[in-house]
C-alpha cells in the first residue's frame, strides 16, 4: 500500500543507476542494430531514403508523422537513430561488420512491425503513440532483441515475458486479429461445415479407378471382396513335404504360383514349391530351401531342424474374410490403401473429389516474365500458389491475373464455381486494395480477418452466399512469405476440412539456436531440420523466398520467442525436401 512519502535518499540513488542502466541498455541495443543491419549487401538505412508504396517517398505511419525520409528511428521512437544517441558507444573499428563467412545473429527487427503501416481509412484510428511506428512499434523492436523501454518514472524495465495472442482484439494496423491457433481451428472448422452443407454424398462423391483414386478420401466403407488370401498359401520357396520325414522326392514339375489345383501330395513325400503357389492337398508343412537337405543319390530329402505342422503356410482368410471391415469411410487413399483395395478384389473405390480451387492473382505491378523493370517486379506467387495447393490435395481449376480493378475483381469472384478461390494480395487497406470491398459488395461473411501471427497478419478467410460464387475464399497478403504462412494457416485445415480428411498429428522438435519472438503474436519461421534439432534459416521477412526455398518446415514461435531447447511445433511443406 501507498503511503505518500518523499522517495529517500536510497530510493534516489536506486533510481538513478536504474536508469544509468537503461542507458547503457539503449547503447547495447542500438550496438545489436548496427551489427544486424551492418551485414554485407544489407545497406545503412541512414544513407536509403524510405520509400512508400508507389516508390516516391516515405508512408508516414498512422498517428505519427515519423522522421524525415532518409533519417533512422532509435529504440526511443526519435529521428534519431543509433548514431545520434548522446553518449555514443566506441567507434566501430573494420573487424566489427561481420564478414561473408560469419555467423550472423538470427534477429528480424522488421516481423517485430507491422508487415503493412498504413491505417486503412475506414477503421478507427489507433490511439495516439501506439501505432506503427509509434510506442508499440518502439517495444516490438525492444522486444525482439530481449530489451524493454524504462517505465514513465525511471524505475527498472520489467522484464520482458511472452504476451498472449490478440483474440479478437486490434492490431496497431487497425486488423481485427484472431490468435493463430484460432485461425487454424476456424478454417478446419469452416472446410467440415461447408462440406456437410453442400452435401458431400452428392455431387462430390464419385467413382474412380484405382489409379485415380490416390490422395483421395474414401466415401464409403470398404469391406473386403473375398477372403485374404483366398487359398492356402505357401509363404517361402522350398519344398512342400506330407507327413513326417525324411521324405522322397517327387520328380514332377515343382508347384509354381499361379498354378490351379495341384494334384494331392501322397504321405511320405515332397515336391518343391514358389512363394505364394497353392498348397497342394493333405501337405503337411513347408521346409524353406535354405533348411532342406537333399541327398540327390538316394532322392531323399530332410531338414536340418524340427518341422512342424503348418509351418510357413499361409492359411485362407489368414487377413481377412469376406465382408469384414477394412477401412471406414474417411480413410485417406494411400498407395498401401491402393494394394490393400486390388487385393480384396476392387477395381475403383467411391471417393470424395478433390476441392475445386481457383486462384486470382492481383496487381497491377506483376511481370510474369523477364527481368523487373521501371517500378514493375516479377510476380512471385502465381507460379508457387498453384502447385502448393495442389499439394494441400486441390484441384486447382485455374490460375487467373487480375488487375487492380474492383469491378473486375468482383465479377471473377462471384462468377467462380470453385469450391475455394484464392486471391494473392490486395488484402490490406491501400489505395488499390480492393478485397475487403468486394467481399461486403458480394455479401460475404468475413470469419477471419487479420490473425495475429508474423508474418501474413493480414490474411483473411469469407464464406460467400450460397449461388453467389465460390463457398469460401481466403485471400493471401502480397508478400511472398506472408503468402506461404496464409496458406498453411487457413488454406491447408479448410482444404482438408473440405476433403473430408482428418487434421494431421502436430510433432515437436526441439530448436537449435534462440529465436527472437513478437511480443504477442506468433511467428512462423522457416527452419532445416537437421535430425535431432531445428536450425532456424535467416532469410525469413514477409517479402524473402530465400529461406523457405531451403527449408524443411516453419517452426511455429511462441509470443517471446524461444530459447535453445525449446520444443517447438513444425509445419511440414508440402513437396518438402
Amino acid at each position: 500500500m501507498g503511503t505518500g512519502r518523499s522517495p529517500g535518499p536510497d530510493q534516489e540513488q536506486g533510481r538513478d543507476r536504474a536508469q544509468d542502466d537503461q542507458a547503457q541498455d539503449d547503447q547495447d541495443w542500438c550496438a545489436d542494430w548496427d551489427r544486424v543491419f551492418g551485414v554485407p549487401d544489407v545497406p545503412d538505412v541512414s544513407d536509403v531514403p524510405d520509400r512508400g508504396p508507389d516508390d516516391t517517398g516515405r508512408v508516414p505511419s498512422p498517428g505519427h508523422s515519423g522522421p524525415p525520409s532518409g533519417s533512422r528511428s532509435g529504440p526511443d521512437g526519435s529521428g534519431g537513430g543509433p548514431h545520434s544517441d548522446p553518449h555514443p558507444g566506441p567507434a566501430p573499428g573494420p573487424g566489427d561488420s561481420p564478414g561473408p563467412d560469419s555467423e550472423v545473429p538470427f534477429v528480424d527487427f522488421a516481423e517485430g512491425l507491422d508487415d503493412d503501416p498504413v491505417r486503412p481509412p475506414d477503421r478507427e484510428p489507433a490511439t495516439e503513440g501506439t501505432g506503427a511506428g509509434g510506442h508499440d512499434a518502439v517495444e516490438d523492436a525492444l522486444a525482439l532483441v530481449g530489451r524493454r523501454p524504462a517505465a514513465p518514472d525511471g524505475s527498472p524495465p520489467a522484464a520482458a515475458a511472452p504476451q498472449p495472442s490478440r483474440t479478437g482484439g486490434t492490431s496497431s494496423s487497425g486488423y481485427r486479429a484472431v490468435s493463430w491457433p484460432e485461425a487454424r481451428r476456424l478454417a478446419a472448422r469452416t472446410g467440415r461445415e461447408t462440406a456437410r452443407r453442400t452435401g458431400t454424398a452428392g455431387d462430390r462423391v464419385h467413382r474412380a479407378s484405382l489409379e485415380n483414386s490416390l490422395g483421395l478420401v474414401l466415401a464409403e466403407e470398404l469391406p473386403a471382396l473375398c477372403d485374404l488370401p483366398s487359398f492356402d498359401t505357401s509363404a517361402m520357396d522350398g519344398w512342400a513335404v506330407a507327413g513326417p520325414g525324411p521324405w522322397t522326392v517327387d520328380g514332377d514339375a515343382p508347384v509354381l504360383a499361379g498354378s490351379a489345383d495341384p494334384p494331392q501330395l501322397p504321405d511320405g513325400t515332397a515336391v518343391r514349391i514358389a512363394t505364394g503357389a497353392r498348397i497342394p492337398p493333405e501337405t503337411t508343412a513347408v521346409i524353406r530351401s535354405e533348411h532342406a537337405l537333399l541327398d540327390l543319390t538316394r532322392q531323399l530329402l530332410s531338414a536340418d531342424r524340427a518341422v512342424a505342422p503348418g509351418q510357413d503356410i499361409r492359411p485362407r482368410a489368414q487377413e481377412c474374410r469376406t465382408g469384414e471391415l477394412l477401412l471406414p469411410a474417411g480413410a485417406l487413399v494411400t498407395p498401401a490403401v491402393l494394394g490393400l483395395a486390388a487385393a480384396a478384389g476392387y477395381d475403383a473405390l467411391a471417393v470424395v473429389a478433390r476441392p475445386t480451387v481457383e486462384v486470382l492473382v492481383l496487381g497491377d505491378e506483376l511481370l510474369d516474365k523477364g527481368l523487373p523493370r521501371e517500378g514493375l517486379i516479377r510476380d512471385a506467387l502465381g507460379p508457387m500458389t498453384g502447385p502448393w495447393l495442389r499439394a494441400l490435395g486441390a484441384e486447382v481449376v485455374a490460375t487467373r491475373r487480375i488487375g487492380d480493378d474492383e469491378s473486375a475483381l468482383h465479377r471473377a469472384v462471384t462468377s467462380s464455381t470453385a469450391d475455394l478461390l484464392v486471391t494473392t494480395g490486395g488484402t490490406a487497406a491501400g489505395p488499390v486494395d480492393h478485397v475487403h470491398p468486394v467481399l461486403r459488395k458480394a455479401g460475404a461473411e468475413l470469419l477471419v480477418d487479420g490473425v495475429a501471427v508474423r508474418p501474413g497478419h493480414p490474411m483473411l478467410l469469407a464464406g460467400l452466399p450460397e449461388g453467389q460464387g465460390p463457398r469460401c475464399v481466403v485471400g493471401l497478403p502480397g508478400n511472398p512469405l506472408a503468402a506461404v504462412s496464409a496458406l498453411l494457416t487457413l488454406a491447408a485445415p479448410l482444404l482438408r476440412g473440405l476433403a473430408g480428411l482428418p487434421e494431421p498429428v502436430p510433432y515437436t522438435a526441439p530448436v537449435r539456436d534462440e529465436v527472437t519472438g513478437h511480443p504477442r503474436d506468433t511467428r512462423l519461421v522457416p527452419v532445416v531440420d537437421h535430425g535431432e534439432v531445428l536450425v532456424p534459416l535467416r532469410y525469413s521477412g514477409p517479402a524473402m523466398l530465400r529461406g523457405i526455398a531451403a527449408a524443411d518446415g516453419l517452426a511455429v514461435v511462441p509470443p517471446g520467442g524461444a530459447r535453445p531447447g525449446d520444443e517447438l511445433e513444425v509445419l511440414d511443406l508440402p513437396l518438402g525436401r
